[in-house]
Formats: structure tokens, sequence, C-alpha cells
């Protein structure tokens, strides 16, 4: 019996993708029924594979005899496609899988998107199927092309999608029916593509394997609008993008919202940062916009990979040239100072009022010649790892001819060279011409320089190969600690033995049920000291006056206990006030925060940023999954001012990093190693000067 755990291989999935032979249950001759759509698509698309049709009334189409059953259909027969009433898919399966039917798109629609009744009988489909060792594809999906072998067994009026590099896997329908069209308007096509449906089986993390390992596919583009078993995704994914790039669209970003939780990390761990944290750790581009989305495909699977982040742009007009340039910056891309035998040679070739420092402008003049000569003189400058190439309507020369001498350049080269081709009418020809090349081309800079930088992502995704660091923990004892903790909010004690079996270092801490207690915490410890009201039902301390800072002695200590208390019983009057936690101060130092949540989709999910009191004003955070890589750990800092300041900022001083990355990395492990630890957060964690370390200030943890 198939295991639905068990990703299948693409041997496993033959009978679904390259069939000897597909019978159509719900075949009619008449031409307004999807059962006359899929017939005619199968007969016209040059399916070599024998063609069944089963509809009891009898009949032929396109020359081919109505069976009654799919029980009289002869061999050869792997697939079967259906197009008949929900109610009636439970008995054809049984019939499918007596047959010998090894895979089965179903298209009807009428199950799970129906509601409760139409979900029983979606389950009560892949029960049967389970029992025969079929899968399935679907329901409620229009089918499949593979544009190479080919077959086309979906309902999609002609023409369909041309022959091309991309793999689809898509949870619309719509989308697959309006992209065929448009990406043949913009010259491009698929290997294959798949509609999903209502993913009853198999799922978009089942087919990343075996799509991918078709010889044609050089690019595999999903469109995503949710990932029940995210886990297993982020597994899968990362197996095949070493090979062959993953670019995703995954919709209803804003539709989720954000989750209740009782701390920062919780609050602002939204589903998006999860997804986007999901897709980072599993190499997966993840686009913005079903246009990017292509736009990034075509360049990945059609250009060479820059080795650098350092590009030219080449223009015969100005303002196209500083657009360009622009764009570059923005997507992360560097404009590079020209060699200075490159700017000697451009000055021999190219007219003195012309620009001979990047962006290279030629003047309107330009020849196709000179765009010819000029480029391969930036190509063959050291300090360029790529080319931006802007061609709007030459005045004196057709668009093409500049396409004719260029296309053998671009062809030879081993950097990228991306082509902007500004325009509709007039360039239209020069597109033909790259299109038929298989050069990508833009309309305007802006899309063409997001596709060089999506080239620049992939080379550092291919040549990271940082082990991650090996960090000693005392699991045993954090595993017994736990097992004898209560659901809920862990007392802080319990919480700074977890961290300090993690190697996180925290400040002792006191635990104080009067003011006298307190000052003799405050003794122990030495002064000065900080006093934190001790409540487990007030998350934010500072917020209801209920931390003081540097206090110097033993009555300004009981003072503070009476303020502390005072305070937050006038703020939260139902809560639990036990008394306070007294801390010795440490150092000014930086304060970032880290957390750590369980996502239900993805699993552990850590949190860095600003830490203290500014931790949901500015925002400034980032996410990725635990345990963490030194890629994670890269972003996290890079893409934070938190991270950032680390390494020092005007007037403050360079803090201990490589403690704040340690303790990343060992936060993360906890997350992973102890899922039951629901929330865990450090706000502050206070970073000393470089090489004294960091400690965690406060904690909080809970356990489910």
């Amino acid at each position: 019996m198939i295991d639905p755990n068990t990703p299948p291989t693409a041997s496993d999935l033959a009978p679904l993708f390259n069939p000897a032979g597909v019978a159509v249950i719900g075949a009619t001759s008449n031409p307004s029924k999807l059962g006359y759509a899929i017939v005619r698509n199968l007969m016209n698309c040059g399916y070599r594979g024998a063609v069944h049709l089963v509809n009891p009334s009898g009949g032929t189409l396109f020359k081919l005899p109505f069976y009654p059953s799919i029980l009289d259909v002869p061999e050869p027969l792997d697939l079967a496609v259906l197009l008949i009433p929900a109610a009636s898919i439970p008995a054809a399966l049984h019939q499918c899988g007596q047959r010998g039917v090894r895979a089965a798109v179903i298209v009807s629609s009428g199950f799970r998107e129906t509601g409760p009744s139409g979900a029983a009988l979606e389950h009560e489909c892949v029960q049967i199927a389970r029992q025969y060792n079929m899968r399935l594809l679907g329901p409620n999906c229009i089918g499949l092309v593979d544009t190479h072998l080919p077959l086309d067994i979906t309902f999609l009026p002609p023409p369909g999608p041309l022959p091309g590099e991309l793999a689809f896997l898509s949870h619309s329908g719509a989308i697959c029916a309006a992209l065929i069209d448009w990406a043949r308007g913009q010259g491009f096509g698929f290997s294959r593509l798949i509609s999903l449906g209502n993913q009853a089986d198999l799922t978009e993390t089942d087919l990343l394997g075996p799509v991918v390992a078709d010889p044609n596919i050089r690019v595999l583009t999903l469109y995503l609008e949710s990932l029940p078993d995210g886990r297993r995704f982020v597994q899968q994914a990362a197996q095949v993008t070493p090979h062959k790039p993953i670019v995703a669209l995954k919709v209803g970003r804003f539709a989720s919202g954000q989750r209740a939780a009782a701390s920062h990390t919780g609050a602002l761990a939204g589903l998006e940062a999860a997804y986007d944290a999901a897709f980072r750790r599993a190499g997966v581009f993840r686009a913005d916009t079903t246009e990017e989305l292509f736009d990034w495909a075509r360049a990945l699977a059609r250009c060479p990979l820059p080795q650098g982040r350092h590009m030219a742009v080449l223009t015969n007009a100005g303002g196209p040239g500083v657009t360009a340039a622009d764009a570059l910056e923005a997507n992360g891309l560097a404009l590079t100072e020209l060699q200075p035998q490159t700017i000697a040679a451009l000055r021999q070739l190219l007219p003195p009022p012309a620009s001979l420092h990047n962006p290279v402008d030629m003047l309107a003049s330009a020849t196709p010649e000179i765009y010819s000569d000029s480029l391969q003189l930036l190509l063959s400058d050291p300090g360029i790892q790529g080319v931006l190439v802007i061609l709007p309507p030459p005045p004196t020369y057709p668009a093409e001819d500049v396409a004719q001498v260029l296309i053998p350049l671009i062809k030879k080269s081993s950097k990228p060279v991306i082509m902007v081709l500004m325009g509709e009418h007039a360039i239209q020809p020069a597109a033909d011409l790259f299109r038929s090349a298989n050069i990508p081309e833009y309309r305007f800079p802006e899309r063409a320089a997001s596709a060089l930088a999506v080239l620049y992502r992939r080379y550092q995704m291919l040549n990271q190969n940082e082990p991650a660091p090996s960090i000693t923990v005392r699991r045993a004892e954090a595993q017994s600690l736990i097992a004898a903790a209560s659901p809920g909010f862990l007392e802080a004690g319990l919480a700074a033995r977890l961290l300090e079996a993690y190697g996180i270092p925290t400040l002792p801490v006191r635990f104080a049920a009067s003011a006298d207690q307190a000052a003799e915490a405050a003794a122990e410890l030495g002064y000065p000291v900080a006093l934190k009201v001790a409540s487990p039902d007030i998350p934010h301390k500072s917020d209801v006056g209920g931390v003081l800072l540097d206090l110097k002695d033993a009555q300004t200590v009981r003072l503070g206990y009476a303020t502390v208390i005072s305070n937050a019983r006038r703020a939260r009057p139902q809560a639990s006030l036990q008394g306070v936690h007294v801390q010795r101060m440490l150092p000014i130092g930086q304060e970032v925060i880290l957390g750590a949540v369980q996502d239900a989709q993805f699993g552990p999910l850590l949190m860095f940023g600003s830490g203290g009191v500014e931790v949901e004003g500015l925002k400034d955070v980032a996410f990725a999954l635990a345990p963490l890589t030194p890629t994670d750990a890269v972003y996290l800092m890079e893409q934070t001012w938190a991270g950032r300041k680390l390494s020092g900022f005007r007037h403050l001083l360079p803090a201990d990093r490589e403690a704040v990355l340690d303790t990343l990395y060992r936060l993360g492990q906890l997350a992973a190693d102890f899922p039951q630890l629901a929330e865990i957060e450090i706000n502050p964690l206070r970073a000393l000067p470089a090489g004294q370390g960091v400690y965690a200030l406060d904690f909080r943890m809970r356990l489910t």
C-alpha cells in the first residue's frame, strides 16, 4: 500500500506522467462539454499512446468507440481521467483499481471545496485509491500538460502552451488557463504544467522531485495558496534546489493576520514571516508577483550565473541608463568602476560626447556594430560580472539589426547579459529574434535588474558551503527540567536553568516576597541592582512600571519594592503579584531581542532584532527557521539594524557580535530540541563590548 509520507519517485509516477494508455471517463461527443474538450486536446497534442473513451451511452468520437465501462477498455491502460459527477467518482475509482489503473486525474468538482459532505467524499476517494495503490491528481483540477512527451489532458481551449524548459505547478486552475495564453504572447513555454486542485492525494511537495527529474525542465515554478505540510515541503525542496532552481509565488499574504501570543516574538511572527523563513531555508526564491515569477524563471533557465555582484549598463540613452543603475542598486547589485583599459578602448570606439563610465552611454547614434563592440569590451573587463543592455528603438537602424549582431555574442558569453527592449511595436521584431534564441528580454530596466539580481542570489546559494558551528549543550539536563515542569509560563529560576543548560549566560536572579528579602538579595548579589515585578500575568513588565534600574543601596531597594508592587497593582489589578526578582546591573551595552515560537506548519521559528522597549515600536526584526544555519545567521544580522550596529556605529562602540551569534545558534537548538516550548523570549539580551560576552537580562518561556 502507498505510504503517503514517503515522497513518490519519478518511476512511481510514470503512469501519470508517461502513460502507455489513457482512458477518459465521461468522454462525450457534445462539443459544449468538458468531456469533449479533454478528448480533443488529447487527440490534437500528438500523444502517441492509446486513447480510450468511456461513456455507457455508446457512439464514437474522433473515430474512437465509447466503451460502456473502464472494465471493458483494452490494453494498454495506465491513466484514467474522470469527468463524471462527484457522487459517481468512488464507484468509478473502484472499477479503475480493478482494471489495474495506476493513476487517475479527477477533474470533477464537488468535493472538499463544497463543505463537510464534499470533504467526506474526497476522503473516501483517497481511501479507495490507497486500496489499489493508485495515485490521484485533483480533484477539482484542470489536469496536466507535458509538451515534450507530448500529453494534454486538460479542457483548456487551444492552442496549448509552447514547448519550453519551465515546469509550473499551481493550486489554481484558472491561473493555469490564463498563464498559457499570456506565456504564448511573451514567447516562452513550459515543459510541464500541472493543476493540483484540492490535493487530496498528490501535493506540490510530492511532485517536486519527480517533476524536476525530467531532463526537459530547468526551472520549477509554483503558484501556492497554502502549505499544510510545510516541514515536509522544506525538506523536499531543499533536496531539489541544489540541482534546479525553484521560484514560488505564495498568495494570501494578508489574509492570515497576526497570531495572538503573550510574547513579542509570538505577536510579530506572522504566518508570512514563517513562509519567508521556510523558502529561504529551502533555497526557494519567493516572487511578489506573477510577472516577477516568470521574469526570474526565464533568467534562471537561460542565463549563466554572475560570479559576483558588480554589473555594467550599456545604453544608447542617458535616462534609461540612470533608471537601470538605480534599479540594480535597489536589488542589491553594484555598478562597478570600469578598468582603465576598458575606458581607453571605449574612448577609441565612441564619439567624444559619449559617457565612458558606468553606465556607458553610447549616444543615440550607436550603430549595431558599436553595440556589439562595446558589449564585447564590457564582457572582457575582469571587474564586470554581468551586463544589462538597453535598446530603445534606434533612430537610424531597425532594432532587429542590433539583435542580430548581439545574439551570437550573448550566446557564447560566460557572463549573463540581460536585454531591455524598451517599447512595444517598434522593437517587436528584435524581441522575436531574442526569443527564438532563448535569450530573456524585458521591456523596462526595473524588471531586467530584478532578473539579474536573482541570478546573483542563485550563485550565492550554490556557493555557500560554510558549516554550522558545533555547539555543546546539556540536553539531558534540560530534558529533566522540562519533564518536571508544569504547563504554562515557567518560573524565572527554572527558565534561567534551561538557558544555562544550553550555554546562554544569565545573571543570577533572586526572588523576593518582601522589601526586606529584596534588600537581602541585593546585598548578596552586589549593587547596583534592578527590580522586576514577579507575575505570571504581566509579560511586559516595563509597560506597567514594574521595572526599576540602578538601585544602589538597601533603602532604595526597599522603597523600590513597594513602588514596583504598587505600580503593577494599579495597572493590572487582577494580576497575581508574587513579589519581585532582584538582578545585578550590568555595564552599558547594546540590547537585542531573541525569541522562538513553534509554527504549526514549519516548526520552530527564530526571531532576532532590536530589543528592550524598541521591539514593537520599531519592528526591526527578522525570522529564520531553527536550528539556525550560517546563511540564516548572516541574514538575521544583515536584515536588521540591531544586527548591523553590533559592529559599531558613530557613538556606538562595537559589541560582542560573535557572542550574539553563538546565542542565536544555542536558542535555535533549544527550540528545535523541545517543541513543547511554545514560546521562548530573551528581551533584552545585552551584548557587552567586543570580547566581553552577552547576558540574558529578562526572559520568558511557555511550556505546553
